[in-house]
């Protein structure tokens, strides 16, 4: 074996065992202090690069950063979709010409545009979930709150049977194998099934009663197009289609909007009603029903609803509510120049 040489004395076990102690305690420090200052500099530039951004792309009406549509005047000020929407449709209500509340040049459907480039940078800022508080982009964070976070507000798997439950999505699993609902008896679960069924029955009222009128000898369809006007005293707007022909009769649709109110512009929450009125004179009773639905030119989505009514003389049925599936269409449908819907009558006469 051969022997150390005098000058390099070799070191004891218990001197290797310090020496590799102290390394891996250094390493265990973690980066240094002047590394982890850089890098929280690097957090803060991110930070303040993103709320710059972000007070650069949001909406010029709401301030918020836009959800969906961005939409852009001439000069480049942006505008998100519900803003936008409302803007034009309360220049509608007016009767003045709607201007980007930023340089006041002239907006439309025509004159605007989407600006895409900023749909998708606002897309890929982060924000925080709403449950959990961590960060996503914002074209994933919808799906996280929904289907993923462990925090989202969910359901009990029973609920069909009759467990009211509702907590974070962590604990479902804890209490759905404590929950009792799976093991009452058939006998428990009557009312339950009875209550179910009842209200299957309510919902599919209005499509058995469709079905039943498609048996009339009589029906017909209409596209029609509800075109804006003033009246003479208010100057408050309404809309009317051109006269149509069913059932050998004259017919017109008129619609208000916020009928009961006198200045609709003072109101976020506005709806459309309509009326169907009758321009001839019939010899004995119309009997009509009737239902709205989007049609092929259509904006909004219309939600099944009938009406029905006599008609004697040239007379007008009672106002109804369009029935829109979204009220925050109804800014969209005042938006444009004029709205568009499928009118599908049936002659109910005996």
């Amino acid at each position: 074996m051969a022997e150390a040489p005098e000058g390099d004395p070799m070191p004891s076990s218990s001197e290797n065992t310090e020496y590799i102690i102290e390394s891996n305690l250094k390493d265990d420090e973690g980066p240094s202090p002047k590394k982890r200052k850089t890098v929280l500099i690097e957090n803060e530039q991110i930070e303040k690069l993103e709320h710059r951004l972000g007070g650069i792309l949001c909406c010029a009406v709401c301030l918020d950063l836009p959800q969906a549509a961005v939409y852009q005047c001439s000069n480049g000020h942006l505008m998100c979709a519900p803003c936008f929407n409302h803007l034009l449709a309360d220049a509608r209500l007016r009767d003045e010409t709607a201007t980007c509340p930023n340089c006041r040049v002239e907006i439309s459907k025509t004159l605007s545009s989407r600006n895409l480039a900023v749909e998708k940078t606002v897309s890929e800022l982060p924000l925080e979930c709403k449950h959990c508080t961590r960060v996503f982009p914002r074209h994933s964070l919808q799906h996280h709150e929904e289907k993923i976070c462990e925090e989202r507000v969910t359901s009990c798997r029973f609920a069909s049977l009759g467990c009211g439950w509702r907590g974070a999505a962590r604990g479902a699993a804890a209490h759905e194998a404590a929950c009792a609902h799976p093991r009452r008896s058939a006998a428990d679960l009557l009312e339950l099934l009875a209550r179910r069924e009842r209200r299957a029955a309510d919902d599919l009222l209005v499509y058995t009663q469709l079905l039943d009128l498609l048996s009339c000898e009589k029906i017909t369809f209409n596209d029609l197009q509800l075109k804006p006007y003033r009246t003479e005293e208010l100057h408050k707007l309404y809309y009317e289609t051109s006269r149509f022909s069913a059932f050998a009769h004259q017919w017109v649709v008129k619609a208000f909007v916020n009928k009961n109110q006198r200045d609709p512009t003072q109101s976020s929450q506005r709806e459309i009603t309509y009326q169907l009125i009758l321009k001839s004179k019939p010899s004995a009773a119309v009997c009509v029903s009737w239902v709205c639905v989007r049609g092929p030119y259509g904006d909004a989505r219309v939600a099944p609803a009938l009406a029905a009514h006599a008609f004697r003389d040239d007379e007008a049925a009672p106002a109804r509510a369009l029935p829109l599936h979204d009220a925050a269409d109804t800014n969209r449908l005042l938006s444009n120049k004029a709205i568009h819907f499928r009118l599908i009558m049936f002659l109910t006469n005996k």
